[in-house]
């Protein structure tokens, strides 16, 4: 299928901005462009009851969470927030509303994690922040109006990353109990040698050159292959909590994504897969671009509340 004329329309626009690809920007170039960007793709906020940053104790000191409260009577399942950017860009600001739209139509209380990015802070210290803040979310369900049985982990790009490796990082911990995983095109494996990589390298907003630039300022010469860094190289996939893995069709990431699910279903774990034809990377925050991006929170929404049930 051919990418949808509206997703064609946004990469014109987006090529006619003259912008340098991302492999020849500068960190903080690319930050701008993002949080530029975000600000006319995402559409308006979603209202909630509260949505309050606090600080945690993290593995290095402070680490800023955002809590989004739905409106409703508590208590609420727990999600988890991993936002997306390639563990490079991103802010909680800039993924404000995913997570005000989760809140509202699971309804749960959303955590959304503020966790250090590289190069300042390479692997593994997002995946340290990750975990440390998930374990906070489990400890204190209560006093965040929810309950620790009821409790997710979620995230898009290098956020899904992110999930699945704490995720695997519970199971082998002995806790926090995690119920679902929502990975929306994850990012799982170093290798970049799949198929969807060779047929969509360049021309559908990520590319496999930009995807190299995020990869080698992660990790920053630390072993990539490492399931703290490509989940899908781990041993064992049992255990595993169940998962919706959310792909689109002209993703280089696709493949991997799909896969990861496929590894997980063999083990003996629901998992789920939903490919979204003739849609890019990025296409779950474009609320204000495109109707598959509220199309996709309503699945991941309907599967959190299948799988985080009051009783």
């Amino acid at each position: 299928m051919t990418v949808q004329p509206e997703i064609e329309a946004l990469l014109a626009r987006m090529a006619a901005a003259g912008a340098p690809p991302l492999e020849r920007q500068s960190v903080a170039e690319a930050r701008r462009l993002h949080a530029a960007s975000a600000a006319t793709l995402h559409g308006p906020p979603v209202p909630v009851a509260a949505a309050a940053d606090r600080t945690i104790p993290g593995p290095a000191g402070g680490l800023r969470v955002r809590v989004y409260t739905p409106h409703g009577e508590p208590p609420f399942p727990i999600v988890v927030w991993f936002h997306g950017g390639g563990w490079v860009v991103g802010t909680l600001d800039t993924f404000d509303t995913i997570c005000r739209a989760l809140a509202a139509a699971v309804p749960a209380v959303v955590v959304a994690v503020d966790y250090r990015l590289a190069p300042e802070h390479r692997f593994p210290a997002a995946v340290e922040d990750a975990y440390a803040a998930t374990l906070w979310a489990s400890r204190n369900a209560a006093g965040l109006g929810g309950v620790q049985h009821r409790l997710a982990v979620a995230g898009d790009s290098a956020g899904g990353n992110l999930a699945a490796v704490v995720a695997l990082g519970a199971r082998d911990r002995g806790g926090p109990a995690i119920g679902f995983q929502l990975l929306v095109y994850p990012i799982t494996d170093v290798g970049m040698d799949t198929a969807s990589y060779r047929e969509k390298a360049d021309g559908y907003y990520l590319t496999a050159a930009g995807m190299r630039w995020y990869w080698e300022h992660y990790l920053g010469g630390a072993d990539g292959a490492a399931p703290d860094a490509s989940p899908l190289r781990a041993a064992f996939f049992g255990g595993l909590p169940p998962a919706l893995v959310i792909t689109a069709e002209h993703d280089p990431l696709r493949d991997e994504g799909e896969a990861y699910a496929a590894r997980l279903r063999a083990a003996g774990v629901p998992a789920a897969v939903s490919r979204y034809p003739g849609m890019v990377h990025g296409f779950f925050r474009w609320r204000a671009v495109t109707p598959a991006a509220d199309a996709a929170m309503e699945e991941a929404t309907a599967a959190l509340r299948a799988a985080l049930p009051p009783a």
